[in-house]
C-alpha cells in the first residue's frame, strides 16, 4: 500500500499537482493533493482591476474586486450545522424535501447525467471453470477529479487561503492517507432532493456557452423567470452551458482560456440556500478576480457539494420534451472513507 501512495503521489506531481510539504507563509494558498485538470493556479495575486473574463465588457451586474472577495468571506456558511458537520449544505435535503422531490415524478422516465466512465487503465482477468464455464472481473486505475468524469465532489476537496470547509486547517486535516474531515461518506445516505435545471443556450437562442461571454448571476436569475423555474432552498441546481455542442463545434473543453460561470453565479447560489450545483461547463477562465477557486469556492465557504462534468445535454432536451425544467434528483456517491469525492451516476426522473 505504502508503495501504492507513492506511486500515486508521483503521477500526481508529474501531471502538476502539489503536495502537502511545508507551511505557508501569512496570505499564501493552502497547498494539498490536488488531482489532475483540477489542480488551477493556486497563487494569483489580486487583480487592481475588477474586469470580468477575457472577452467581457464591464456591466453594471458583474461585481467589483471587493464585492467578489465578499461573496466568500462575508457570506460563508461555516458552523450553520456545526462546527464538525462535513456535509455543509447537502443537510437541506430534508426527509420533507425529498418526500415532495418523489412527488414531482409523474411518469417514471430517467434520465441519465453521467459521462461515459472510461478509466486510465482497465484490466480483465478472465478464470474457466474445471466443470466448465467461467468468469471474468475487472481491475479499474483512475483519477476522476479533473474535468472528464462526471464525479461528486466531498466537502474536502479545495480550499483557499482562509482554510477548508468550516474553516478547518488542510495541512492537519489532508495527509496521504487522504481526508480527516468531510470526506465523501458525509453523503452516504445518498444525495436526493428536487433537481432543477437551468438551460442557458436555449435562453440565449445559441448552440453553447462561449469562452467571451462566461454565464453571471444575474442572467440565471432571468432564466429561472423565463422558465417559471423557482430556484430553493435544499435544491440541486443543475446549470446547462452546452458543453457537448461546444466540443462539438471543434473546440477543446480546458486550458488556460474556458467558458463556464463567472462568479457573480455564487451569490446566485448562496441567495436561494442551493443545496448541490452541477454543471456540465464549470468555472470560466480567466476568471478575473485572481481568486484560486471562483465559483468552486461555493464547495468549501457555502457547503455545497458540487457535481462535476454532468452530461446535461440529454436532460436539456427530455425538459423541453416534458415542458418542465424541475424532476426527482438523485446521486449516490460511492462511500469511501477519506476520500475526497466519488465518480457517481446521477438520474434525473420525471
Amino acid at each position: 500500500m505504502a508503495s501504492a501512495r507513492r506511486q500515486f503521489l508521483l503521477s500526481v506531481v508529474g501531471i502538476g499537482g502539489v503536495t502537502l510539504h511545508r507551511r505557508l507563509a501569512a496570505g499564501d494558498v493552502v497547498s494539498g493533493v490536488l488531482s489532475s485538470g483540477s489542480a488551477e493556479p493556486v497563487a494569483a495575486p489580486p487583480r487592481a482591476a475588477p474586469e470580468a473574463a477575457a472577452g467581457q465588457t464591464r456591466a453594471a451586474a458583474v461585481p467589483t474586486q471587493a464585492e467578489a472577495e465578499a461573496f466568500y468571506s462575508q457570506r460563508r456558511n461555516w458552523g450553520r450545522w456545526g462546527k464538525d458537520d462535513g456535509a455543509g449544505a447537502a443537510n437541506l435535503m430534508t426527509p420533507q424535501k425529498r418526500t415532495a422531490a418523489a412527488a414531482l415524478v409523474k411518469t417514471g422516465r430517467t434520465v441519465s447525467m453521467s459521462r461515459p466512465f472510461e478509466p486510465e487503465q482497465h484490466f480483465i482477468r478472465v478464470a474457466a471453470r474445471a466443470e466448465g464455464g467461467g468468469s471474468v472481473v475487472d481491475y479499474y486505475g483512475f483519477i476522476y477529479h479533473g474535468q472528464t468524469i462526471t464525479h461528486v465532489d466531498a466537502l474536502c476537496h479545495v480550499w483557499d487561503r482562509h482554510g477548508m470547509w468550516n474553516g478547518r486547517n488542510a495541512e492537519t486535516e489532508i495527509d496521504t492517507r487522504g481526508a480527516k474531515f468531510a470526506d465523501v461518506t458525509s453523503f452516504g445516505g445518498g444525495l436526493i432532493t428536487r433537481g432543477v435545471l437551468l438551460d442557458v443556450p436555449r435562453h440565449r437562442g445559441v448552440p453553447f456557452v462561449a469562452a467571451d461571454r462566461p454565464v453571471q448571476g444575474s442572467e440565471l436569475a432571468e432564466i429561472a423567470r423565463a422558465q417559471k423555474s423557482e430556484v430553493g432552498p435544499g435544491d440541486a441546481l443543475l446549470i446547462y452551458s452546452g458543453r457537448e455542442a461546444y466540443v462539438r463545434g471543434g473546440a477543446g473543453y480546458g486550458g488556460s482560456t474556458r467558458p463556464g460561470l463567472h462568479l457573480s453565479c455564487a451569490s446566485f447560489i448562496r441567495d436561494r440556500d442551493v443545496a448541490l450545483l452541477g454543471w456540465d461547463m464549470m468555472d470560466a477562465r480567466p476568471d478575473g478576480y485572481g481568486l484560486p477557486w471562483p465559483v468552486h469556492g461555493v464547495l468549501f465557504s457555502y457547503g455545497v457539494p458540487l457535481l462535476d462534468n454532468a452530461l446535461l445535454e440529454p436532460l436539456a432536451a427530455a425538459c423541453a420534451e416534458e415542458r418542465r425544467y424541475d424532476f426527482m434528483f438523485m446521486a449516490l456517491p460511492l462511500k469511501v472513507p477519506r476520500g475526497t469525492g466519488s465518480p457517481v451516476n446521477p438520474v434525473a426522473m420525471f
